[in-house]
């Protein structure tokens, strides 16, 4: 069954944006929790091998749903722009290709030895990001000199990393390696599979039915320790079906959003998107007894429980911009619309707060006061992707 997009309504989803800046405030907050003491526990990670889940371990499965959910509006975008199966075929790997060296470099970071490399966790953190932007920075059409002098700069800068990089102890140091490819990286992995997925279905839902079956299915059939060892050289977050798992669901979603979109009929796209969230909750309890509810194990309980909460997520949001609130969550819009260098932005900020010497007070690293000034660092972190944004910093990968 094809899904048409050729809607009158366009091809940008509003409350996608908007659920999307929602999912990267929450990553940030919880991506700051470190800094606190004495906060909830059930706002935090569960440790590994617990059977459970925490806000922080909702957040990265929302994201990668949220990946799926655009996904069919992007690709038909680029394909009434007049590209090609083919074309569409190598955005997606090229865009994997980027987000994995920028996971790779970030991730290298967290085991860095600063001595042995000639530099500290936070000045590679920076110049990693500030060499993303670079690279991967929309410049103008007629600025072709200016665009390759900069993106050699930031390409000759990252081998220079690559190069000098030590990381582990003294006694032990290790050269520039995947390690376990980062957020960054496991979002490409999960994009590629997804994004593959959606281009060769050419929009009919029947084969994004089947690949989110095959995917679920994959993700079972890893925990029940089925998938045989030759497969091992396929990453984990493709072969252990979870994380891609997530995107395809996201994108199935999608489609029979857009299906019920084309007849105009929100009730019946509501009910039938909230029966399916039903069926998702039903098999993550049917699945938790044999595996656990876990992000760390990254189970398929934990697949399809969090694929429930973001969908019925976005259907509040959807509603809320049909009813014209969409303005409620301007201050954090760009946070969906550039949502990579919004997620660069933490780094910048430590960096910049390590460099200046701030220290906040201990009541301000605590309790509830603790919380706000996460959630306000969050928020300056979307107001400074907006003031980028403004002054002609977008990225485009």
């Amino acid at each position: 069954m094809k899904i048409s997009f050729a809607s009158t309504q366009g091809l940008r989803i509003e409350a996608i944006d908007i659920v999307r800046a929602l999912n990267m405030i929450l990553m940030i907050f919880v991506n700051d929790l470190w800094s606190l003491k004495n906060i909830p526990i059930w706002l935090e990670h569960v440790p590994r091998g617990v059977d459970g889940m925490g806000l922080a371990d909702s957040v990265f499965p929302a994201f990668l749903f949220i990946v799926g959910l655009s996904m069919p509006f992007a690709i038909q975008a680029r394909r009434q722009k007049g590209a090609t199966e083919r074309e569409l075929i190598l955005h997606v790997v090229t865009r994997t290709i980027a987000l994995l060296i920028m996971g790779v470099f970030l991730v290298n970071g967290e085991t860095i030895n600063g001595n042995a490399t000639g530099m500290p966790r936070l000045l590679w953190n920076t110049i990693c990001c500030l060499s993303f932007i670079i690279l991967w920075r929309k410049y103008h059409r007629n600025d072709s000199t200016y665009e390759w002098t900069c993106k050699s700069i930031a390409i000759l800068a990252l081998l220079v990393l690559f190069y000098v990089y030590r990381g582990g102890k003294d006694e032990d140091l290790k050269h520039f390696a995947p390690q376990w490819w980062g957020i960054l990286g496991l979002i490409g992995w999960s994009y590629l599979a997804s994004g593959l997925v959606t281009v060769l279905s050419k929009n009919n839902l029947l084969v994004i039915i089947a690949g989110w079956v095959f995917f679920s299915a994959l993700s079972i059939l890893s925990h029940a320790k089925l998938i045989p060892s030759f497969f091992n050289f396929i990453p984990d977050a493709i072969r252990g079906g979870t994380l891609a798992g997530l995107a395809v669901s996201g994108a199935l979603a999608s489609y029979v959003f857009q299906y019920y979109r084309n007849k105009n009929d929100d009730r019946m796209m509501t009910l039938v998107l909230s029966m399916i969230s039903i069926v998702w909750i039903l098999l993550s309890i049917a699945t938790r007894p044999y595996w656990g509810l876990a992000k760390l194990g990254a189970t398929p309980a934990w697949l399809f429980l969090c694929s429930a909460f973001t969908l019925i997520a976005f259907l509040i949001i959807y509603w809320l911009t049909k009813w014209g609130k969409g303005f409620w969550f301007d201050i954090i819009k760009p946070a969906g619309t550039d949502t990579l260098l919004c997620y660069l932005m933490p780094y910048f900020a430590y960096a910049l707060m390590r460099f200046i010497g701030l220290h906040l007070p201990a009541f301000a690293l605590k309790g509830g006061v603790g919380l706000i000034k996460s959630f306000l660092f969050a928020l300056l972190c979307a107001l400074a992707t907006r003031l980028l944004v403004k002054s002609g910093i977008k990225l485009k990968i």
